[in-house]
């Protein structure tokens, strides 16, 4: 069976390289109808945490990824790891480290005088003899696990990037166990790898560099290896590699800042793969049917926000009002701007509203500055529609007549409401647009809105007249 494992290590948020990681892994099980493992490597005691563990599980669930094994924690493990390494020193593939970090520094300076291997530790400590090696034992004195590295050329082919080939002597003498004990990344991966019966491992290419040592891991633990598929790195608009500095990467804080889940993971998948139809929304399911290994580009993608923001603005628009409702229901509860639990009168009222401003909105907080004026008389004018809009000559002689028209209307309706207007422009020898861009200055504080007349029914008569009143108070 095809099983796939996304192992994220809880030193930080679930940022969105990590990911679009977890996505294709996830793609491929079920596409595969394989297994989804998690696994939470936290052997590095003083940087993991145990909240950003839960933000990793609470991120993948709100991205819809749910997995079929785990969360396996590694530093629950640790015997285990201690046990296979053991086990290659018995077998004489790894061996006893004795040297101090003096020793190391010493190598460190010796390095431009070694040339082309001046980046390899140069370990003298797998040449020991019996004698040295059963004195050191016998003092005790601390150590840390090697893998011996054999003289051979490494080769293994990865389903994004191709055959890959590693010269003999480029690697040196990996430490698999520290002296304190703990396992190194390369150990306890490579374990927990067979353990679970990974059979691809799909993960970031900054872990090619990685991949030489796996395989030596591999071939001396079983001789079975997984097939490995390495995804280009995100990069930032500047071309470097994505960081805090190129802003939100954090997949929790896109669900702060109003994202849908679906706008995100098609904006992750979309990143290195196109779907190839045509389309540019789709659903996990949809998704999962038309994912391919093969159609991942080698080319680094780059982060690109406006695209999301495009995403998620096209689910807006699409998403019903009843879909939308309860997410910017309780934005405006925050805001001060609704009850808990408005009455049904107050949320069929809510819900038009919703369903005649969301079509420009790009997430769910920008409900907020456009529904306001809808709910409270407490809003924000633009300053350009004042200058623009508003000094127009003979304005404060238009708006009482057309105030004095609506106040006439039988019923405050969208049609009845255009056509007032319209009649009242005609009377007065403007263009109906003086007028439309006035009251959507007055009434909404905004120069840009939906259709001015829906905007005018909804808010209701009293509080349009009341808003048209203001410049003749000299409120502006």
């Amino acid at each position: 069976m095809l099983r796939v494992r996304f192992a994220p290590s809880p030193t930080g948020y679930l940022h969105i390289g990590a990911a679009r990681t977890a996505l294709f892994n996830w793609l491929y099980a079920r596409k595969n109808a394989g297994r989804f493992v998690l696994r939470i490597e936290d052997t590095d005691v003083e940087r993991s945490s145990e909240m950003m563990s839960k933000e990793i599980l609470e991120g993948l669930r709100w991205l819809g990824l749910d997995w079929d094994e785990g969360p396996f924690y590694q530093s629950e493990r640790l015997d285990l790891y201690r046990k296979k390494a053991a086990g290659l020193l018995d077998r004489g593939l790894a061996y006893r480290c004795y040297c101090s970090a003096e020793d190391h520094r010493r190598s460190a300076s010796a390095e431009p005088e070694r040339g082309a291997k001046s980046r390899m530790y140069d370990c003298r400590c797998r040449s020991l003899s019996d004698a040295e090696r059963k004195k050191r034992e016998d003092e005790n004195d601390s150590f840390a696990v090697r893998f011996a590295v054999p003289d051979e050329e490494i080769r293994f082919r990865d389903l994004v990037h191709g055959d890959i080939t590693i010269p003999r002597g480029i690697l040196e003498d990996f430490v698999l166990l520290r002296s304190d004990g703990l396992p190194t990344y390369h150990l306890s991966v490579v374990v927990d790898d067979l353990d679970m019966d990974i059979s691809h491992v799909i993960r970031g290419d900054d872990h090619i560099s990685n991949t030489p040592k796996h395989v030596l891991l591999f071939k001396a633990f079983g001789d079975r290896l997984p097939k490995f598929a390495h995804l280009a790195l995100i990069m930032g608009p500047d071309k470097k590699k994505l960081s805090k500095r190129h802003g939100v990467t954090s997949v929790l804080q896109f669900r702060k800042d109003g994202y849908f889940s679906e706008a995100v993971v098609n904006f992750l998948a979309q990143m290195s793969w196109s779907p190839g139809e045509g389309k540019e929304v789709y659903s996990l399911e949809k998704l999962t049917e038309l994912f391919s290994l093969k159609k991942l580009s080698k080319g680094s993608p780059v982060y690109d926000p406006e695209k999301l923001n495009w995403l998620n603005g096209r689910l807006i628009t699409e998403k019903s009002a009843e879909e939308l409702y309860p997410a910017v229901l309780s934005l405006l509860y925050e805001e001060g701007l609704t009850m808990d639990r408005p009455d049904e009168e107050s949320l069929a009222r809510i819900k038009k509203i919703i369903d005649l401003v969301k079509v420009r909105n790009r997430t769910l907080d920008d409900f907020i500055p456009r529904m306001r004026p809808f709910l409270t008389d407490s809003y924000p004018i633009e300053e350009e529609g004042i200058d623009k809009y508003l000094r127009v000559p003979d304005l404060d002689v238009f708006l009482p007549r057309l105030a004095s028209d609506f106040e006439k209307l039988p019923d405050f309706t969208a049609p009845n409401v255009e056509n007032a207007l319209r009649n009242r422009a005609e009377q007065e020898g403007i263009k109906p647009a003086v007028l439309i861009h006035a009251l959507r200055v007055l009434c909404l504080g905004m120069t840009v809105s939906p259709d001015i007349f829906e905007v005018l029914t909804l808010l209701g008569r009293e509080r349009t007249l009341r808003r048209m009143a203001m410049q003749r108070v000299n409120r502006i």
